[in-house]
């Protein structure tokens, strides 16, 4: 690229006008694609730095996506906290099965407690995304954006207790529910930090769990927003939340957040969001499955453009890159978006 794409990326999460669309994301970006270049197989790129690394520039080098992110499986946080999580050793190539929480911490809110490991940065697998992280910066870190991303407070608190409870004592027992909450923006604050000193240059929260199809407007007002506000203050570089499904009802709140810029995903209407927010910095929002791994590369061309004409600021997936995504789609998705998104 002519221009510096991490700079570009990174002045436009700050809130600075640039003079074109960037196609980055802030989520899981792998391709099955890049890894067959490399002779990895999906299971192996969760618990190898090297791997970790190497499969997350990946996505840049063959394609020109703007962005490097690790990690790329959900477990990483709760398994750190003492959660089992369950990882699938497929030979197979071609199969993509990601690692899944096997048992979490607790039945219930009342049993539940979050000890902070006392060294934070050998627990788990967070050891393997920070040396991950340490590659990426010294390796593509001149040229593109690495980021890393956490669940939200919320989220993670349902990836660690039943979710089932916590839904029903976020009702009956807020109070108890808060004090988890403050409990884990404590945890997450403390790993996004040790995520920014390895090397992030920005950081993506993800509090799917507080969507409105799960939460109130009023729920999330009460409930979420504190604690998505406290996190995103006490992060020092520029941060993006995401939240996916129908997000319209609690866009307003999603902008209070204190987070840099919203991502969206494809059940947002986009045009509504940009007229209702006005100056916001808004990503979002094709299909990553639907129409990017399944659809043609003419389908993937007029998703682009559209999300651009609706006023997304950036093209960014409404949730992981699904890792089989056609190599001739990922180049259509890049074509759009340097065909449509160049700004006056």
């Amino acid at each position: 690229m002519a221009r510096n794409s991490r700079e570009q990326v990174l002045r436009l999460l700050r809130g600075e006008k640039i003079d074109y669309v960037p196609n980055f994301s802030g989520m899981g970006s792998i391709t099955l694609h890049g890894l067959k270049q490399l002779g990895y197989r999906f299971n192996e790129v969760h618990v190898d730095a090297r791997k970790m690394a190497d499969a997350a520039a990946s996505t840049h080098r063959h394609f020109g996506f703007e962005s490097a992110i690790v990690p790329f499986d959900m477990g990483v946080e709760a398994e750190a906290l003492g959660a089992e999580v369950k990882y699938y050793d497929k030979k197979d190539e071609d199969q993509i099965i990601y690692p899944v929480m096997s048992k979490k911490l607790a039945e219930t809110v009342d049993e539940l407690e979050i000890r902070i490991p006392e060294n934070l940065a050998e627990a788990g697998r967070i050891p393997v995304v920070l040396e991950a992280l340490r590659i990426l910066k010294r390796e593509v870190g001149d040229d593109v954006a690495v980021g890393s991303w956490v669940l939200g407070p919320f989220t993670e608190l349902g990836q660690v207790v039943n979710l089932e409870n916590l839904l029903k004592m976020s009702f009956k027992k807020q109070a108890l529910v808060h004090k988890l909450l403050d409990d884990m923006v404590e945890y997450l604050s403390s790993l996004v930090a040790l995520y920014v000193e390895a090397g992030a240059d920005f950081i993506t929260v993800r509090e799917m769990g507080a969507t409105s199809s799960i939460l109130s407007p009023r729920m999330f007002e009460k409930l979420v927003l504190p604690h998505l506000q406290e996190l995103f203050g006490r992060i020092t570089v520029p941060t993006v939340l995401h939240i996916c499904g129908n997000t319209n009802p609690i866009i307003h709140l999603m902008a209070r957040s204190a987070a840099n810029a919203l991502s969206v995903d494809q059940l947002n209407d986009l045009a509504r969001t940009r007229q209702e927010l006005g100056d916001v910095v808004l990503l979002g929002n094709y299909n990553a499955f639907d129409t990017l791994c399944n659809g043609a590369p003419a389908d993937v061309e007029q998703t682009i453009k559209e999300a651009i004409e609706r006023g997304a600021d950036g093209i960014w997936p409404g949730c992981d890159i699904w890792p089989t995504v056609p190599a001739e789609n990922m180049q259509a998705m890049m074509e759009a978006t340097r065909r449509y998104g160049l700004r006056p």
